[in-house]
């Protein structure tokens, strides 16, 4: 459920504390504060969408160049063979290839 955020009006006009309460978005906004009654304003303010982790960014942050520096390595998949090979990095226990039915098979090792 979201949070909204209230400003609290004390009995003498002044602005009193902000406050926030979770409820539902079918619920109407409060007119009152919930334990002492003061009158209350709903306070808009923009939704918190996050820039820093969207899609592209991550994207972005995926590249060859950074999975090298990160001593990472990436494989792609052959949809020919079902075997993995190494696109980027160059960490050299790293395998070239990786073949996924050897892994399942206990004497291959």
């Amino acid at each position: 459920m979201p949070t909204y955020t209230y400003q609290e009006y004390l009995p003498d006009g002044r602005k009193g504390a902000v406050f926030e309460y979770i409820q539902s978005m079918s619920e109407p906004p409060l007119k009152t504060h919930p334990q002492n009654g003061n009158p209350v304003r709903k306070i808009f303010s923009p939704p918190n969408v996050a820039h820093q982790y969207s899609d592209q960014t991550l994207q972005s942050g995926l590249n060859n160049e950074q999975i090298e520096k990160g001593g990472f390595s990436r494989y792609e998949r052959d949809p020919l063979t079902g075997r993995y090979h190494k696109t980027a990095g160059k960490t050299p226990a790293a395998p070239d290839v990786i073949d996924p039915q050897k892994l399942d098979d206990p004497t291959s090792h």
